[in-house]
């Protein structure tokens, strides 16, 4: 057990740092070095507990493994393109759980200027799960986000033996542009080491799979797609959800977060019996959040920014409910804040602070993201010492 801090009635044994990330600005894993470095700084010997997040796009995997420990596995599988690259995931509990994060071999990054979603695949985060289970894993989470792909998880899918035919009775690999192609879907030759595997998709988007709202028109243009481009796209992701609807009996065109990354949602479900789930109760429920915040004094969470769709369960939110189930405080650190928010209180956050001191633009207040950060964390805990002073 770590010493702690007990000089004026001052007594804050243990800490949990668990922020998301403030997007273009902070990592999860720099705020928790910033906050972590006060906290020693105004309580000596407080255990501080890091769990930085991310949402299943880029970084998961270093995520969960600076959280948990564990082994990142590099393997070579197929980028966007269908070329060999050397893509990775992370094992934690004692290799009985891996982590994959679909940007690392399906993301929009390592695409470069090559942008087109109707060729792009998702071949690459196969090879990645079928690796995983050859290494006896029970358990594999699949982070969503970032991606460069449209073909709604065939590309994956086809990794592990899944059959696509087109009306030729000949069998292909579906990209974006040829889902549209598909006219069966064989099952039968999936690979059985998948077989007792739970799968857990990190997915916090609640798109379904075509139409306004779909994969495409949402997600297509930052892929590289124009409007007709967006158009052709949506029209091969409907059909692959009313071919999966025929040959899988699986109505999921409408499942809110079957659209997410390229419809790579509605791909997890039909074919790999995943499930999906915020990417902050995976999170919480793979570090055991309640378990390390039974002995907390406070938690610090916090995100770019708070608003009403923060509310629907994302990062803070999520912190906020698990922590009032056990009555321990949560102090919320933001960029920015609305003034939509005050139902956060009553789901167990304590207070809200935003780093920005000055009304600036974002374009100029980025650049003073750390400084600011640690100012706000300095007075915060200067706050706390203070109230903590007055009860002794």
């Amino acid at each position: 057990m770590a010493g702690f801090y007990t000089s004026g009635g001052i007594n804050v044994k243990k800490v949990v740092l668990i922020p998301d990330s403030f997007k273009g600005t902070l990592s999860s894993a720099q705020i928790c070095e910033i906050i972590g470095g006060k906290v020693a700084e105004h309580f000596p010997g407080c255990q501080v507990v890091s769990i930085p997040v991310a949402d299943g796009g880029e970084g998961s995997v270093d995520c969960f493994l600076t959280a948990l420990g564990g082994e990142k596995v590099k393997v070579t599988v197929k980028n966007p393109y269908f070329e060999d690259m050397e893509g990775f995931y992370g094992l934690i509990d004692n290799g009985e759980t891996a982590v994959i994060e679909m940007a690392a071999c399906a993301g929009l990054p390592l695409v470069e200027d090559r942008k087109d979603p109707r060729k792009t695949t998702t071949y690459g985060v196969g090879q990645l799960i079928l690796a995983a289970a050859a290494k006896g894993v029970k358990k594999i989470i699949v982070g969503l986000g970032g991606s460069s792909t449209n073909d709604g998880g065939c590309g994956a899918a086809a990794a592990v033996g899944v059959k696509f035919y087109n009306d030729k009775g000949e069998a292909f690999v579906p990209t974006g542009g040829t889902t549209h192609e598909i006219a069966r879907i064989d099952m039968s030759g999936r690979d059985k080491s998948l077989e007792g595997v739970e799968i857990v998709t990190m997915c916090d988007i609640d798109n379904p799979m075509y139409g306004p709202t779909g994969a495409a028109h949402v997600f297509g243009p930052q892929k590289g797609a124009d409007p007709e481009m967006v158009l052709f796209l949506d029209e091969g992701i409907k059909h692959l959800a009313e071919v999966i609807k025929r040959d899988l009996g699986q109505d999921i065109a409408l499942m809110p977060g079957s659209g997410a990354a390229g419809a790579m949602g509605a791909g997890m479900v039909a074919f790999f019996g995943s499930r999906l789930q915020m990417g902050i109760e995976t999170v919480l429920d793979t570090v055991r959040f309640a378990d390390v915040i039974s002995d907390a004094d406070m938690i610090f969470t916090g995100e770019g920014k708070i608003d009403s769709q923060s509310l629907r369960g994302k990062v803070v939110i999520g912190v906020a409910k698990r922590a009032k189930l056990q009555n321990v405080p949560v102090t919320v650190i933001v960029g920015g804040a609305d003034n939509d928010i005050d139902p956060a209180y009553g789901m167990g956050v304590t207070a809200v602070f935003s780093i920005n001191r000055l009304p600036e633009d974002f374009s100029v207040s980025r650049h003073k993201s750390v400084e600011n950060m640690t100012l706000t964390a300095d007075n915060v805990l200067r706050l706390i010492k203070a109230a903590e002073q007055l009860k002794g």
